[in-house]
């Protein structure tokens, strides 16, 4: 969370900072966020160990499980996020528009 918390001004960013457990759900989750930053990407996140383990995937997902997408690992980051949609202002990183694309929970 080190990574996370130093890339980011939460005096400008409404980003969820690290703190509490941010769990709503007795089963992990997950979340696909669309991010309209510099370059247009889907970013994949998954609780392992209360944290969100997060991939950044440029071309997005497919509906078709045939089709193979590249997936970049990013920063962890804190679980609250999965529940984070807005706009994270220019200038900082990752500036742009965030929204969930799509969210559950994942049977462990």
């Amino acid at each position: 969370m080190k990574s996370y918390n130093e890339k980011r001004d939460f005096s400008k960013t409404k980003e969820p900072k690290e703190k509490g457990s941010g769990r709503r759900n007795d089963q992990p989750v997950f979340v696909i966020q669309k991010h309209d930053a510099t370059n247009l990407h889907y970013d994949f996140r998954l609780e392992i160990d209360g944290t969100l383990k997060s991939w950044s995937v440029p071309k997005g997902p497919s509906t078709n499980p045939s089709v193979k997408r590249m997936a970049i690992p990013t920063e962890d980051h804190p679980l609250a996020y999965a529940h984070f949609e807005g706009t994270i202002p220019e200038g900082e990183y990752g500036g742009g528009t965030v929204m969930i694309w799509d969210k559950g929970t994942i049977k462990s």
